[in-house]
């Protein structure tokens, strides 16, 4: 603990408030939707900027009535569109939208948004029980999110539940319980042995519920055909992993960022991978990163370049702070506080995707006053 209040005080310090006006994009109470929470965000090849969130219909807990829905933004995210209901599972859930841009299908020069997300028909604590099913889905479209595909259940491909009972297909030794692909953006390969592949970073619990969260792991599953079909990574054996995100490196090597459930360490767990996120080299904690057991976003702006942003705090979700780094991530030179609590109090900033919008700027969509509301906003970055 003492190690990473150190590394926090000096993040502070360092840190250059440069964050731009708050745009509010998805407000609790409107649209038909009590809350609106965890962010996506794209921006697509002629940039419009797309973002994503679940409105939960009745209440602002993680299971019930939640739709996924969009608004768009043909302005660089000054001003956005009408509300969108994209996945509508009637009065179940779904959620932790996880869209990509397919640019590499021929078939689809103009490229093609993937839409990945999760189903579930029971709350978390009874999944994680063995007494609830998660699936995993996925929508296309091939202009520009104006409509989309029937959904694509791909459970049998990326997840490993026991639930014969339920599908015969879902029979696997492995017995995967609780599941949720990355909140926030998927990813794919732009070069590199590698290219074209789409990557969604996803975690499990395996098994019977241990203490401090010890039955949960982070993963991924990608596929090579464009959606044709699907594998899953080797686990990232790191106890407690939960919630993750992933970015390219050069020469087909992947980044996993992950929040760590277990707590203890309160810092984000970092995972590599030399072969496109199939296998993982290493995994460790990186206490440049504090962490308050949130979830956190990951991207490659470009080469060695990352930005990533969490709740840069060990105590509660507060303290947004994106951070650049252009040596892959062993160091954050940049950081950039994009907003905090007034009083200090309080899961005042939470959630958050980015985006590369235009110019040298980064584009940032988080939850914001205690979850009333999903902002945007923009920061630029030195070059």
């Amino acid at each position: 603990m003492k190690k990473i209040s150190i590394l926090l005080l000096m993040a502070v310090y360092c840190i250059t408030a440069a964050a731009q006006e708050k745009i509010p994009v998805f407000t609790s109470g409107e649209d038909g939707h009590k809350s609106y929470r965890i962010p996506a965000i794209i921006r697509l090849p002629d940039g419009q900027l797309l973002a994503f969130c679940e409105g939960r219909v009745n209440n602002a807990a993680d299971f019930g009535d939640i739709n996924i829905v969009m608004k768009k933004s043909r302005d660089n995210g000054k001003t956005w569109g009408t509300l969108q209901h994209i996945v509508d599972y009637e009065n179940l859930q779904a959620g932790n939208p996880a869209p990509v841009v397919d640019l590499q299908d021929p078939a689809y020069p103009k490229g093609r948004i993937f839409l990945f997300y999760n189903t579930g028909n029971e709350h978390e604590p009874q999944v994680r029980k063995g007494k609830g099913l998660r699936e995993v889905w996925y929508k296309t479209s091939g202009d520009g999110g104006a409509t989309w595909s029937d959904p694509v259940n791909i459970t049998g491909e990326a997840h490993r539940p026991k639930q014969p009972a339920i599908n015969p297909a879902y029979n696997f030794s492995e017995d995967w319980r609780t599941y949720a692909n990355t909140p926030g953006h998927a990813m794919q390969f732009k070069s590199g042995p590698y290219k074209g592949r789409i990557y969604v970073a996803a975690n499990h619990t395996a098994g019977d519920p241990l203490p401090n969260y010890r039955d949960g792991r982070a993963h991924g599953f990608y596929s090579d055909d464009h959606g044709k079909t699907f594998r899953l990574s080797d686990n990232v054996e790191i106890p407690g992993g939960n919630e993750a995100i992933a970015a390219e490196l050069p020469g087909g090597r992947l980044m996993m960022n992950i929040r760590n459930q277990k707590g203890g360490e309160k810092a984000r767990i970092v995972a590599l991978s030399s072969n496109g996120g199939q296998t993982w080299d290493t995994a460790y904690y990186d206490f440049h990163l504090p962490d308050p057991v949130c979830q956190g976003t990951l991207l490659n702006i470009s080469g060695n370049r990352l930005a990533f942003c969490n709740a840069a705090d060990t105590l509660r979700r507060n303290n947004l702070t994106l951070r650049i780094s252009s040596d892959e991530g062993k160091t954050w030179r940049q950081n950039y506080l994009i907003d905090k609590s007034p009083d200090g109090k309080g899961d005042y900033t939470a959630y958050s995707d980015i985006v590369q919008t235009a110019g040298n700027r980064i584009g940032v969509l988080y939850e914001r006053n205690g979850y009333r509301q999903i902002v945007f906003t923009t920061v630029k970055i030195k070059k």
